[in-house]
This record gives structure tokens, C-alpha cells and sequence, in this order.
């Protein structure tokens, strides 16, 4: 019998208690990651597991920490390389640099210490940061899911860690969000909206480092071109990229070296700006030079803040990398090292520029002192290139999880390492990113364009980052009003502000990350759109066991030798393709498992809650259900897949006798003698290949969706390849569902 996490045996007829909902995916990927409440595959009254911790103590610390240098933080650490050169400066003086590097300053330091080290970071999700890992936690804490609770298995029975018991004891914005699908649409909007974005940085994190760093290249040689430059800067990446389908694992151990090298080396060098041009740079520490810099330069000032913000670019990685790390961990390498060198590197680009304010279009490398040009310069240029390969490894983590959720189009995910289940190749994915990197640089060569189109990502995802942690703290963490009413005021207004600056470049480059975005949201929706309206016809349409049993007692129905998978979506019930299948092929297989793979929104599932699996009553007739957390590998595949399958069923028939039921043990022994006969005769997957009907009475929303749901579903990946299941075992049956 399967066991939850405590050890407490699960009922083997409440499925519901281990998955409550299943979402379509070709009749074979399920996900809860859109179903109104949520569970995890503990039991009701179990909380969930805290995830061990990865260090256990100082020293693990200390060594995690210093991983997080080459991992975590290099798009934050790097950007002194462009934040000054995206500024437009017009003729600047003291004053002004005074302003701007207190404007950066506390920009760090609300933001980056006070937001994202000091509170988003307890905000993870059974381990996982980021944005969507602020919307699942808020998802399987309460009913407030994309899908109506009609869509639900009415004997399900949900697990909310926060430990809510009731609903009398929920806030009235739970209960709003409960109660209107409009309000849960715009939550789960916002969510896919930060996860676009983080893709989108992920294309122009590459393109602005690399390209800022093989700048360098100019000032010694005045007579090298700027398109050389992007020429050098596109050759760089196409290398990058294409070097992706070996893994990290081979290179990563010279990341953290590279940007421990770069988070030592550039705050001495501020140091020594600061020394030799403006010893009093820290008095500029004072917020007052905030308020003369705006009440100076007014609508100029604001505009400058679309500059200012890139210093607290790759801020989100340190929340969303969390489950890479540990909390204690990355916040020992961010108050210990990246603080204080962003702090001091400012700090001395600000000095130099006081006493030299016309090199600010290359506010990095004219600060450099000429003795140590070169080696800073290659120090730069590998910096950018770590920077970019940790935003790389970061989508490609972003889309998997996409995939497996059900939001994202299926794509070939390979892990590249045996080792570490987060590393990650996708080749489309891949080949995507490298294109747009090189069309953004050779297009957009202008490092202030790309700055612009960087300024509206890095301040669109804080400001999401802030809405979602705002429902969290309201809502789970049930923070005093007025704390949660001073943390939204300051970072709202805050970041609100940054938004509003950032917007006014739309045209110069701002418009970029909007328009990739934009497709993304568009593919996201339509695939969503497609899967919603698939479950909604196999829930209305769906087989019940008495319906099964009725079609099989027909003397021309016949049960053929074998052993069958047979995929189905909906556990409350089952797929109108077996009905199809029945009624066409008048057979069935002397053992059938009707087979669910579910995509939980948890971050892993405990390899002992793996597989459950189920009699449902009649005679060699089945149930299972695989799951997969959203950050597992699959390594259930094939053969083994069969295997461990078997094995489980065997097993839950064993302990079943020994459960007081009336089973004779002559009539156990025949059953497992029946699924080890089945399984010799042959196994075969049977999964169904459903289309749309798109008839004269669909509106035209529902004409234009669901066509493009059918292109991007002819397109995408089957599952079961990715499984590892032969071809020769795989049969498809296709059914038109009416629209």
C-alpha cells in the first residue's frame, strides 16, 4: 500500500489524496500548477518536509558561498561594467555624480539587502525562490488556482503547509481571490508575465555584458571600430552557445575563481580611485543629495533613473537561484563580498568621474589605472562571459519548469550532468537565445539601447517580485498590517518610479524585452488556452469504471494477451480515448494500467512517493500515478519505467492480503502470475492523440486560440519519446474532441 511522507498509508482508493487534479497534455503530462487547490503527496495531516538544508553548518556555508560568486550572482557583481555608459549624461557635475551614486547607493541597499537577502529569501517554496516559486507557494496554500473548483476530484482532500485549517480563518483577500476567476487569472498573468521577463533576460544579459566588456578593446586602440567591436562581442556569444550542450559541470569549476578574482580585484581598484580623485565620496551616503539631484535637474533627473537601476540588475537571481543554494549561504556571500565590492567599485567609478565628467560614456575602464589595464580587461571580459552563462542556465531552468507544468510547449530538455539534476540543455531553446543575442547586438549595437531594453526587465521583475511577496506576507505569513503596508509603500513607489522612468525609452530600445515578452505570453496563453479547453471535454465526456465495465461486458469486446499503458489525464474518471479505443478496436489488454504522469507544483517529490498505484475493481485493470516534482529529472524511463511499475503492483497486492482483505493467497499469486504472463506477451503505450474540432458555432476567440493551439501542438514534442519508451512499443490513437 503506498505510504505518504510520515510513513501513514495512503487509502488505496483515494487517489485524490496524493494528486488532486491533472491537467491535458496529449493524454499523457498532467499538472496541478493550474487546478484551485494544490497538494503536496503528504497526507492530509502531515506538513510538508523542509527541504534539508545543504549546508549543515559554517564550513558548508562558507564553501556554498563562495559557489554562489560563479553561479548566483554574476549578473549583479558585473554590471559596474555598464551602468554608467547607459546613462545620458549631459555635461554633468559634482553634484550630479553625487546624487547618482546615493541614488545607487540605497538603491543596493533597500532593494538588494533590505528586499531580497533580508525577506524574499524566506519566501522560498519548499527550497525554490523566484517568481513562479512565490506563485506556487501562494497556489497550494489556497484555492486559488486558474481552474474553478468544479474542475477538482470532489474527494480530495488538500494539504496547505501554512497550516490554515478552515476557512474561517482566512484573510478577506484570500476569500476574494477564492471567489473571483478574474482576480486568479491576473495573478496567474502576473506570474507567467515574471517568468517572460526572466527569459527575456536571459537574452539580454549576454548581449550587454559581453559587449560592454569587449569594449575595453577601444581605449587603447582608439582605431578599432565600434562594429568590430560587436563583431568580436557576437563571435563570443555564438561560442558560448554553442559549447552549451556539454554542460558546465567540465568549466564550472573556474567560475567562482573567475568572479571571486572580479569581486576582489574591482573593489581595490575602487579604492584607489577613491584615494587618488575624492577621498569625501562617502558623504554622498547622505540621502539629501537624492533630493538636490531630482530638485536640480527635475524631468532629467527622473529620466536618469532608466541608468541607475541596471546597478541592482541580477538582484532576482538571488532569490530565484535559491534552490541551487541555501538561504544562509547566499546571504553570507552577498553581505560578505558582493555588497561591499558593488559599494566600493561605485564608489570609485563615482570618484574618477567627479574629477574626469566627460568619460562617463566609458565609465568602467577609463577608471582602470594603466598598469593593470590588460589583466583587468581579461578579468572583464570572463567575468561577462560567467555572467552571461549563469542567465543562460537560468532560462534554460525557467523553461523546463515551464514544460513540465503544462505552460510552456514541450521541448527537448537534456540533463547534462549525472550528478546535478538542475543542469539543463535545451537545443531550441538554445539556438533561440543565441540567435536573438547576436541580432540584439548586431542590431541594437549601442550600449544605451540595450541598457534601456535591460532597465525594463530588471525593474518590471522587482516590481512583480514585490506584488507577490506583498499576497505572501498578507496571506500566509499573516504579517502585522503595518508592516505590510510600510514594505509595500517604500518598494512599490520605489520600483514604481524606476517603471515609470524606464517606459519613457520604449522606443530606444525599451520596446525589445516587450516584444519578446509579448510572444512568449502569446505562445504561453495559447498553449494554456488549448490545455484548459482540453480538460474541460475529457472531464465533461470522461469513462466512468461502471461505463468501463459495461463496455467490456459486450461478447464482442475482447481482452487480447499483453500488458498495456494506457495514458490518461483525469483521475476521477477516465479518458474519452479509451471509450474511442473500445468502441473502434473492440479489445483490451488482459492487463491495463491506466497511467498518469503528474506534474506536482513542488519543487521534488521523494523517490518512495514516486509511484502510486491502485486497483480499481475490475479484473486486471489498473491504476498509477507518477510524479514529478517541477525540478525532478525524469529518471524513470524505458524499461525501468515498466519495472518499477510492476514491482509497485506487486507489492500493493501483497500488502493488500495482509491488510485484512478477502483475497485468498491461491487468488494473489494467480493475479501476479496474470501481470508477469501479461508483461511477457508484450508491453505496449497507448496514448491518445486528440485534436480540435473547431466547429461554424465556436466564436472567433475560440476559432483563432485553438488554431493556434493546434500549430503549436503539431509542432512540440510527444512525451513518451522523452521518456525513453521504443518506438515499436508506442501506439497512438487519435480522437477529434468537438470545440
Amino acid at each position: 500500500m503506498p505510504t505518504g511522507g510520515s510513513g501513514t498509508p495512503l487509502a488505496p482508493t483515494a487517489l485524490a489524496e496524493v494528486v488532486v487534479y491533472s491537467n491535458p497534455s496529449d493524454n499523457i503530462l498532467t499538472s496541478n500548477s493550474r487546478s484551485a487547490s494544490l497538494t503536496s503527496s503528504h497526507p492530509p495531516h502531515t506538513p510538508p518536509t523542509p527541504p534539508t538544508p545543504l549546508g549543515k553548518d559554517g564550513g558548508n556555508n562558507l564553501l556554498l558561498a563562495y559557489k554562489t560568486l560563479g553561479v548566483v550572482f554574476g549578473g549583479l557583481v558585473t554590471s559596474p561594467l555598464y551602468v554608467y555608459p547607459s546613462m545620458h549624461l549631459k555635461s554633468p557635475i559634482e553634484d550630479d555624480y553625487l546624487g547618482i551614486y546615493s541614488i545607487m547607493f540605497w538603491t543596493l541597499t533597500l532593494i538588494g539587502v533590505v528586499k531580497y537577502a533580508s525577506i524574499a529569501l524566506k519566501a522560498d517554496d519548499q527550497g525554490e525562490g523566484g517568481t513562479f516559486a512565490l506563485y506556487s507557494l501562494l497556489c497550494r496554500n489556497f484555492n486559488i488556482g486558474i481552474l474553478p473548483s468544479k474542475c477538482m476530484d470532489s474527494n480530495s482532500r488538500v494539504s496547505h503547509s501554512s497550516g490554515q485549517e478552515g476557512a474561517k480563518d482566512h484573510s478577506r483577500l484570500v476569500k476574494f481571490f477564492e471567489r473571483s476567476i478574474i482576480s486568479r487569472r491576473v495573478l496567474l498573468f502576473i506570474a507567467m508575465l515574471g517568468m517572460c521577463m526572466l527569459i527575456g533576460d536571459g537574452i539580454l544579459t549576454p548581449a550587454i555584458s559581453v559587449l560592454s566588456a569587449m569594449d575595453g578593446i577601444r581605449a587603447p586602440f582608439p582605431s578599432v571600430s565600434k562594429s568590430l567591436v560587436e563583431a568580436l562581442s557576437a563571435a563570443v556569444l555564438i561560442l558560448l552557445f554553442l559549447m552549451q550542450k556539454f554542460g558546465t559541470s567540465r568549466v564550472s569549476f573556474l567560475f567562482s575563481p573567475i568572479m571571486g578574482a572580479w569581486t576582489i580585484t574591482t573593489p581595490l581598484v575602487g579604492i584607489y580611485s577613491i584615494v587618488h580623485h575624492y577621498p569625501s565620496i562617502f558623504k554622498a551616503l547622505s540621502p539629501h543629495y537624492i533630493f538636490q539631484f531630482f530638485w536640480r535637474n527635475g524631468k532629467d533627473g527622473w529620466l536618469l533613473l532608466g541608468g541607475t537601476v541596471l546597478c541592482i540588475t541580477g538582484s532576482e537571481a538571488l532569490f530565484a537561484d535559491l534552490g541551487h543554494f541555501n538561504r544562509p549561504s547566499i546571504q553570507m556571500a552577498f553581505f560578505l563580498t558582493i555588497y561591499p565590492s558593488l559599494v566600493l567599485t561605485y564608489a570609485g567609478q563615482t570618484a574618477y568621474l567627479i574629477k574626469n565628467p566627460s568619460d562617463h560614456d566609458d565609465g568602467f575602464y577609463k577608471f582602470i589605472p594603466t598598469p593593470i589595464y590588460w589583466p583587468m580587461f581579461i578579468i572583464a571580459t570572463l567575468a561577462a562571459i560567467v555572467a552571461s552563462q549563469s542567465l543562460i542556465s537560468a532560462t534554460f531552468s525557467i523553461i523546463k519548469q515551464s514544460v513540465v507544468l503544462d505552460y510552456f510547449p514541450r521541448v527537448k530538455v537534456l540533463h547534462t550532468s549525472p550528478s546535478k539534476e538542475g543542469e539543463v540543455y535545451s537545443p531550441e531553446i538554445n539556438y533561440i537565445l543565441m540567435v536573438l543575442c547576436v541580432l540584439v547586438i548586431l542590431i541594437f549595437g549601442d550600449g544605451k539601447d540595450i541598457g534601456n531594453a535591460f532597465g525594463v526587465v530588471v525593474s518590471l521583475v522587482m516590481l512583480i517580485t514585490t506584488i507577490l511577496l506583498t499576497l505572501v506576507m498578507i496571506m500566509i505569513w499573516r504579517t502585522p498590517p503595518v508592516l505590510v503596508a510600510l514594505y509595500f509603500f517604500v518598494f512599490f513607489v520605489m520600483e514604481g518610479v524606476y517603471v515609470s522612468a524606464v517606459f519613457t525609452k520604449f522606443l530606444e530600445g525599451g520596446w525589445i524585452p516587450f516584444a519578446i515578452s509579448f510572444i512568449l505570453a502569446f505562445i504561453m496563453f495559447g498553449w494554456f488556452y488549448g490545455r484548459q479547453r482540453k480538460i474541460e471535454y475529457e472531464l465533461n465526456h470522461k469513462i466512468s469504471l461502471d461505463r468501463l465495465e459495461l463496455l467490456l461486458s459486450n461478447s464482442t469486446v475482447q481482452r487480447i494477451p499483453g500488458f498495456c499503458f494506457f495514458y490518461t489525464n483525469i483521475q476521477d474518471g477516465l479518458t474519452p480515448v479509451l471509450g474511442h479505443h473500445i468502441k473502434n478496436m473492440k479489445s483490451l489488454h488482459k492487463v491495463t494500467m491506466f497511467t498518469t504522469l503528474s506534474y506536482l507544483l513542488v519543487p521534488k517529490v521523494a523517490p518512495h512517493e514516486r509511484i502510486v498505484v491502485n486497483k480499481l475493481g475490475l479484473k486486471g485493470v489498473y491504476r498509477c500515478v507518477i510524479q514529478y516534482g517541477y525540478a525532478d529529472s525524469h529518471n524513470l524511463e524505458g524499461d525501468d519505467l515498466v519495472i518499477q511499475v510492476i514491482d509497485c503492483l506487486r507489492a500493493h497486492i501483497r500488502e493488500e492480503s495482509t491488510g485484512g482483505l478477502s483475497l485468498a493467497s491461491p487468488d494473489i499469486e494467480e493475479e501476479i502470475s496474470d501481470l508477469e504472463e501479461a508483461r511477457q506477451s508484450g508491453v505496449v503505450h497507448i496514448r491518445g492523440k486528440a485534436r480540435f474540432h473547431i466547429g461554424k458555432n465556436c466564436s472567433w476567440f475560440d476559432r483563432i486560440m485553438l488554431a493556434f493551439y493546434e500549430v503549436l501542438h503539431c509542432n512540440c514534442r510527444s512525451a513518451l519519446p522523452a521518456l525513453g519508451i521504443p518506438l515499436l512499443q508506442l501506439v497512438e490513437v487519435g480522437m477529434l474532441y468537438e470545440a
